[in-house]
């Protein structure tokens, strides 16, 4: 009990002799000096186990071979510093410092740094990713778009400050400058698979015609290195994000022997960064002689064209024979008929002024004019006739008036007014025909033969009758004075 017996309270006695007492807090703080004091900072290689990620960022998880396990504990600043983190199944090598928590009574590790245990274990759960996410269909050929000709506008998911972005703005302007658009992105680290996530779902999400305009095109680049240097393009949210990508994307992530699950999920993969600005752009150059060749190409063929179609119009013109001698016959029988066509016309002439002659004699002006009174008069006759029947009707209208303004009078209600009765009339000058009905009226009107008379219902209450002043008491009489008796 050495370790006992250098406490602070080695020196506490209980009631059964010698033996010293202890408080929980004095054991746990104890072992955990002693713990601490012999392992300052260890490797310790094994399986994860069960893997915890709460919601304050810290990392839980177990350590275990095939005869114990130990609790590890990765704090947010540690797992943000972490190049690979661990999962479950995967072999590494933990780096930190053993501890105690006292509130479980457990020792566990600090770990602040994991690497996988070898490369074969680190391309092991590479190939199980792969497989997992292309049964997704994500890696599946049909997915992929081409790439347009000549996009417009290019979008780079790279490091600003690297010399990739140099080399593919250089190439860009050697073959045929374009407007390029960098998102600045980790490429390595921990930070490295959200930030090129967020790139590539950024771009998507440019809307077309914008202030920012969207790409037609985007590049997702980095320059060579480790496997664990590239890791972050092998995660499974960059992979995710590459294949939902609306806009071509083209991956050049490390050299041409690398190889990340980005470049499955891309619609084409480049060798390298440079390679990847060569694929997004044709030579400026190479495209005008193209144009150049295929204009003078265009311009023979319709040269060509236009001579073959010169020869043959010129060989089917000898098959119609010559103009002349299709119009010279019909020009001569011409002739012949316009010597014949005016002593026709003379003739024709004399026929038609024979057969009018008859009618000459009997059509005179003393006939038209006797035609022409004749009808005068009969039209006179009847305009004479249509204007008795008009004032006709017009008589018989105005007696039929007459009749029935008489007749008003008769049956109108002022002629009973004059007979002595009379129209009574509401406060809205309606007509009122019940006592009940005006009883509840006031004031009303009455109409007599000449004129109205405004008039209150008689059944009204009478008004009460003033009150008369009280009568003045009258005095009391008084008694006269009491004379006696004479018995």
């Amino acid at each position: 009990m050495d370790i006992l017996d250098d406490g602070p309270e080695a020196s506490k006695t209980g009631p059964s002799g010698n033996t010293p007492e202890f408080t929980v807090s004095e054991i746990s703080g104890a072992v955990k000096r002693v713990i601490e004091g012999e392992f300052t900072r260890v490797r310790v290689r094994g399986e994860v186990g069960r893997v915890s990620r709460p919601g304050s960022g810290h990392l839980y998880f177990d350590l275990k071979d095939p005869n114990a396990v130990i609790a590890a504990v990765s704090w947010k600043g540690q797992v943000a510093r972490m190049q690979i983190r661990p999962e479950e199944g995967m072999e590494v090598i933990a780096t930190g410092k053993l501890t105690t928590f006292p509130g479980q009574s457990k020792y566990q590790l600090i770990v602040d740094d994991v690497e996988p245990a070898g490369a074969g274990a680190l391309m092991a759960m590479l190939e199980a990713r792969r497989k997992a996410l292309a049964a997704e269909g994500l890696f599946d050929p049909a997915r992929k778009k081409p790439i347009p000709y000549l996009p417009a506008v290019i979008g780079v998911v790279t490091s600003p400050s690297g010399a990739v972005i140099r080399d593919i703005l250089h190439r860009l302007r050697d073959r045929f400058p374009r407007r390029v658009l960098i998102w600045p992105v980790a490429v390595q680290g921990q930070a490295c698979a959200a930030e090129v996530a967020a790139a590539i779902r950024g771009f998507n999400a440019l809307a077309p015609g914008g202030k920012v305009p969207r790409p037609d095109l985007i590049i997702v680049a980095r320059g060579g290195g480790s496997l664990e240097d590239l890791w972050g393009f092998n995660e499974e949210a960059v992979v995710r994000a590459a294949a939902e990508s609306k806009i071509p994307l083209i991956s050049a992530v490390g050299h041409e022997t690398d190889t990340t699950l980005i470049d499955f999920a891309a619609d084409r993969r480049a060798p390298t960064p440079t390679a990847a600005a060569e694929m997004a752009v044709p030579v400026r150059a190479e495209l005008a002689t193209r144009l150049s060749e295929m204009q003078a190409r265009i311009s023979r063929a319709t040269q060509t064209r236009m001579a073959s179609r010169a020869q043959r119009l010129a060989d089917l013109s000898r098959a119609l024979g010559r103009p002349e001698a299709i119009t010279r016959p019909r020009r001569q029988r011409f002739d012949l008929v316009a010597d014949r066509l005016l002593p026709a016309l003379r003739m024709v002439v004399v026929r038609k002024r024979a057969a009018f002659a008859p009618l000459e004699a009997r059509i005179s002006p003393k006939l038209l004019q006797t035609y022409l009174r004749v009808e005068r008069d009969r039209l006179a006759g009847l305009s004479d006739r249509l204007l008795r029947a008009e004032q006709a009707r017009l008589t018989r209208a105005q007696d039929r008036f007459a009749r029935l303004a008489a007749m008003l009078q008769t049956l109108g209600y002022q002629e009973t007014l004059r007979r002595g009765y009379a129209v009574v009339r509401g406060p809205a000058d309606q007509v009122l025909t019940s006592a009940a009905t005006a009883a509840g009226l006031a004031p009303l009107e009455i109409e007599f033969q000449d004129g109205r008379l405004r008039v209150l219902p008689s059944d009204a209450p009478p008004p009460a009758p003033a009150p008369k002043p009280a009568a003045k008491p009258r005095k009391a009489a008084k008694t006269p004075p009491d004379q006696g008796s004479l018995f």
